[in-house]
């Protein structure tokens, strides 16, 4: 095993917010508003549109590990594997604890994940794709961290 391949699946989860911001922001609030735009809108029914673009990161995450391993490009596996870490932080972040879509994690008591919620609900609150805020997942502004510390801070002199 090579030493520098969990540091390139780091930087690559981490480069992966990067990505999806720019993302959320310029495609699925631009030209493909039409598959994001029920996700801003509750509808019936388990799946959304929107859930389309779970396969603009998985194919690449696919393939970088698949044709990595095939042509002993490791650089290529490792970042493939940063991919998928990061669509499984989205999931268990997004769909699980901030949607709520699986009846897990709903009992997390953490100013940390307390303010990403708060980002992505003051996201939510723009129904159109113009005016957005908040496009990322697990960097949110500093002010929603703040509210969330200080709220869990009061919450913790009154018991």
């Amino acid at each position: 095993m090579y030493w520098w391949g969990p540091l390139i699946l780091i930087v690559t989860f981490v480069g992966m917010e990067f990505m999806a911001w720019a993302t959320h922001k310029f495609v699925m609030h631009g030209f493909m508003w039409h598959f994001h735009s029920d996700h801003h809108v509750e509808e019936p029914g388990f799946f959304e549109r929107n859930d389309v673009f779970f396969l603009i990161y998985a194919i690449p995450s696919w393939l970088c590990i698949m044709l990595g391993m095939m042509y002993e490009t490791y650089i290529a596996v490792w970042i493939g594997f940063g991919i998928a870490a990061y669509g499984i932080a989205y999931f268990l972040v997004h769909d699980v604890y901030i949607h709520r879509r699986f009846k897990w994690l709903r009992n997390i008591e953490n100013p940390y994940f307390t303010a990403i919620r708060k980002a992505h609900k003051v996201h939510h609150k723009h129904q159109g794709k113009e005016h957005g805020e908040c496009f990322g997942m697990l960097f949110v502004p500093p002010k929603y961290y703040r509210e969330a510390r200080k709220a869990f801070q009061s919450k913790s002199t009154k018991i």
